[in-house]
């Protein structure tokens, strides 16, 4: 056995994992409703297989050999770090039970499916036995991985070394400064923002977002945009890279946004080497998921910079609220670009997550949280989850919660069985302004985002950490690009100096 065999066996788990990717994009797209039980079985025979190779004695065999084979390699080789790496997720997908593996892969189409109907339909209740189960396999997940709480290896698996109780601390910072700001903020006259909920017509709407998220760097080479009820960005290696996006005609910042934000996740995926393409790099071993990003949070931070940090400045609309007005001439012809800045940095609470402003947006995240730690302890029940959410609302928004599907039935993430992932759009959003403004002490960056020309920064973006994949961990990429770890205070400095501007 070489490392060429290694490399092969790994290839074929990453191929089987691109192809449950494929699957779950048709099943969340274009699919027809009649498909949803036999997706399922298809997508957990596939991840299933995958399992099995990951797990079995070939790739055990050829571990062995690859180890062997490199034995006399200089320890800076990063194919040290790509077997160790190997192992250690081997290690940990081994001591979850294969069936229920199979189940969990089973379950995602249908529960998706049951989401999207009592989503549709205001109806939690007739969701709620299902959510029940698929909380209960969650559990049985985190058991079988192990930790100090029942949420940290959940946790852990979107955002590796993360745990509650590294969190909490930082949610209180958090805390302390944005309920504040927030206050400050909402105190403040209202921005006009009658404009945004003129009619749009959604072809328009598509044209102009996709433009930017061309210019920004998304390669349509190497991509598709699709709609869906939940956006979201899927890939099967860098070389098809797809995004998603939910437009409505009378509102128009929800698909813009939610477009960028995921073209940053794809531009993420795109940017990874060709080396990696296939390899234990883009091959996230414990969830069985083929990706390119090293955890979730960092591939927030990626989204949310490109969504935010760029697609709100004033720079950013100064120069392309004329082209926005081109394509809507009769809708916008009473709106200037720094009225329409203002409209679309409006601080105030709101029921929907995906369309929160920046200031608001983490106590959405911090409330998810809560509720996710408290139904793994078993504190919280499901039948409970409306209530419990209609109180977080009001206690930390001051917002009313009218219904279930503004309220407790708006992610996608449970259907997912991706409890212990709402952290990591926080975490994404703190990294961001770390990366944000390493990037910015390059004068080309600066420059460039001044005059429209985003090159420079997705080509630095690209070299510090796109093209790396998986090879380091989010708290190695950070030190690495910007000198130190999780940082939260260059994420309130933004914040506070966008209330600052927009209440200016």
């Amino acid at each position: 056995m070489t490392y060429a065999t290694y490399r092969a066996t790994m290839a074929g788990v990453n191929d089987l994992l691109c192809t449950v990717n494929l699957m779950s994009w048709d099943a969340r797209t274009v699919m027809p409703h009649g498909g949803t039980t036999a997706r399922g079985l298809q997508i957990a025979t596939v991840t299933s297989l995958a399992r099995d190779i990951a797990t079995g004695d070939a790739m055990a065999r050829a571990l062995d050999g690859a180890e062997t084979e490199l034995a006399s390699a200089p320890p800076h080789d990063p194919r040290h770090a790509e077997l160790a790496q190997a192992r250690q997720g081997i290690a940990t997908l081994q001591r979850i039970p294969a069936a229920l593996i199979h189940q969990v892969a089973e379950l995602k189409t249908t529960a998706h499916a049951a989401w999207v109907a009592a989503r549709q339909a205001n109806d939690f209740a007739t969701y709620a036995p299902l959510l029940t189960r698929m909380l209960h396999m969650q559990r049985q997940v985190s058991d079988a991985i192990g930790g100090s709480h029942p949420y940290d290896p959940l946790l852990g698996t979107f955002e590796p070394g993360m745990t509650l109780a590294t969190l909490r601390p930082i949610y209180t910072t958090l805390k302390d400064a944005l309920i504040p700001l927030i206050a400050r903020a909402t105190a403040a006259p209202a921005p006009r923002t009658d404009f945004l909920a003129r009619s749009y017509p959604v072809p328009a709407q598509k044209a102009f977002a996709l433009s930017i998220a061309e210019r920004m760097g998304y390669d349509m080479s190497r991509g598709r945009m699709d709609d869906t009820v939940h956006p979201f960005e899927i890939s099967f290696t860098r070389d098809d890279v797809r995004i998603t996006s939910r437009f409505r005609e009378t509102w128009l910042p929800g698909g813009m946004f939610a477009l960028w934000h995921e073209a940053g996740h794809g531009m993420y995926e795109q940017g990874v080497s060709p080396d990696h393409s296939r390899s234990i790099f883009t091959t996230d071993l414990v969830n069985l998921y083929a990706v390119g990003g090293a955890s979730f949070g960092l591939h927030e931070s990626q989204s949310r910079l490109w969504e935010n940090r760029v697609g709100r400045s004033h720079a950013f609309w100064t120069l392309h609220f004329p082209e926005l007005q081109r394509h809507f001439p009769s809708q916008l012809a009473d709106v200037t670009a720094t009225e329409f800045w203002r409209s679309v940095n409006q601080i105030r609470p709101s029921l929907i997550r995906v369309e929160a402003d920046e200031v608001t947006y983490d106590l959405h995240i911090i409330l998810r949280s809560e509720i996710e730690a408290d139904l793994m302890t078993g504190t919280l029940s499901v039948a409970d989850l409306p209530a419990v959410w209609a109180t977080g609302m009001r206690d930390y928004l001051g917002l009313e919660v009218p219904d279930d599907t503004q309220g407790v039935l708006q992610d996608v993430h449970w259907s997912q069985f991706y409890v212990g992932s709402f952290p990591t759009y926080t975490l994404g959003n703190i990294m961001a302004s770390q990366f944000f403004a390493a990037a910015l002490t390059q004068a080309p960056i600066a420059q460039g985002l001044q005059q429209g020309h985003y090159a420079p920064l997705k080509a630095w973006l690209t070299d510090h950490i796109y093209h790396h994949g998986r090879r380091y961990t989010p708290g190695e990429t950070l030190l690495r690009v910007t000198g130190s770890g999780l940082n939260p205070s260059p994420y309130l400095a933004d914040l506070t100096a966008k209330v600052d501007a927009v209440l200016a």
